[in-house]
């Protein structure tokens, strides 16, 4: 079993703490919902409507795929922790941007540019694989993420409070604080993880192929990509479901918006439990599968005539669990397909989990609209499941093509 040198917390000269890994990953996952459920009092305050300003999901999630393509040959050849604290201090000042911008485009802009945070979360994965070997890379990307799951746990329901109590900026001016505290922190306590690389940054570029044209690769990320795609659909259309469809105002709205991350929690705590012992194939499996089976159940129930606010964000219990459980092993697979490339395959299948996502958020948010029902959001998230059920099985049968085992 491969062992890591003794952490000390704010030392760059041993492994990163556990707790800036988090802060690392949970700063994405905040930015990206935190402010959901004042997406009303927004449109409100910008004179436009909610499906407009709905589009700042889709549009962080659009340039965090596009980012994501770059960042992970930038990182492999100049360093993982150069490029995330570049990341930090263009996510603070667009954060600044978001809370002072004076029209909606403006604030779209903005919010583009703050989907630099996206570039943590998928190098605090690339760190995890530069500092163990593949059979614990799952488990330790499993708990990096089961502590990131408290903030989108708690961010919709903060977020909506500070709603209510100072107004939609106070959010922002949440992740700006939260911005400098992940920036110093990160200055402080992540040395550099990746082995310095003789290849020059078009020679990095140029490896793509290597991983495009594996099988594997692809197995994974469909697998992970069509997995979260469900939820982020959900990111896209639950604010609708429960604003318009069930009449929410924005605190209760934060409150049940939380479902999918106590799911997603108890998936993540299993990962770093079973990971290693049932094998990460078999992890991936359940995880999509019972993201299948929550969307399923909930169209079901709402078909019978039962649907309610209770039933919709209670389901989404089971597809945060199943995402807990298929994500951080689909990402420990890709990664671990050509491990020389780990900062590259965290860019490139980070970008097509991401960039599905922002389809399937934006998709889910125009097919909804008055007399719609959740009836939309619930089959693309079933459908967008389903795919990734498909994908792993075709990964375990090459894989025993292969005569490979993980």
């Amino acid at each position: 079993m491969h062992t890591l040198p003794k952490a000390r917390f704010l030392s760059r000269t041993t492994p990163p703490n556990l707790f800036t890994l988090v802060l690392l990953a949970g700063i994405s996952a905040l930015a990206m919902n935190v402010f959901l459920p004042s997406l009303p009092s927004m449109a409100a305050h910008f004179e436009t409507s909610v499906a407009v300003m709905g589009l700042s999901v889709g549009v962080y999630l659009g340039v965090s795929a596009v980012l994501q393509l770059l960042i992970g040959p930038v990182s492999d050849n100049l360093g993982r922790r150069n490029v995330m604290l570049a990341a930090l201090v263009v996510f603070c000042l667009a954060t600044l941007g978001c809370i002072y911008a004076p029209t909606t485009a403006v604030f779209l802009v903005f919010r583009m540019v703050q989907a630099a945070a996206a570039v943590c979360m998928v190098l605090s994965r690339a760190v995890v694989r530069d500092m163990v070997p593949a059979e614990q890379a799952g488990s330790m990307i499993a708990y990096v993420t089961m502590g990131m799951a408290v903030v989108p746990m708690i961010g919709p329901a903060v977020g909506g409070w500070l709603d209510e109590q100072f107004g939609w900026q106070a959010n922002f001016w949440l992740l700006l604080v939260l911005g400098l505290l992940t920036l110093a922190v990160t200055w402080a306590d992540l040395g550099e993880t990746a082995r310095a690389s003789s290849s020059t940054l078009m020679q990095q570029f140029r490896e793509y192929p290597e991983l495009l044209t594996s099988p594997r690769f692809w197995g994974y990320c469909l697998a992970s990509a069509m997995g979260s795609g469900a939820f982020f659909a959900y990111l896209g259309g639950a604010p609708f479901v429960g604003s318009v469809v069930y009449g929410l105002d924005p605190a209760e709205l934060g409150l049940y918006f939380g479902a999918p991350a106590i799911g997603y929690f108890l998936g993540n705590f299993l990962s770093g439990r079973f990971s290693v012992r049932m094998g990460i194939n078999t992890m991936v499996l359940w995880g999509v599968s019972l993201t299948t089976l929550g969307s399923v159940l909930s169209l079901l129930v709402t078909l019978a005539g039962y649907g309610s606010a209770v039933t919709f964000f209670g389901f989404m219990t089971l597809v945060g669990l199943g995402n807990g459980l298929s994500v951080p092993n689909a990402t420990a697979g890709m990664l671990s397909v050509r491990p020389h490339l780990a900062g590259t395959a965290s860019g490139l299948g980070g970008a097509i989990m991401i960039g599905g996502g922002a389809g399937l958020s934006a998709l889910a948010g125009l097919m909804l609209g008055p007399g719609t029902g959740p009836y939309p959001l619930l089959a693309i998230m079933a459908l967008s499941s389903a795919g990734g059920i498909v994908a792993m099985i075709l990964v375990i049968r090459r894989q025993r093509r292969l005569g490979l085992s993980l």
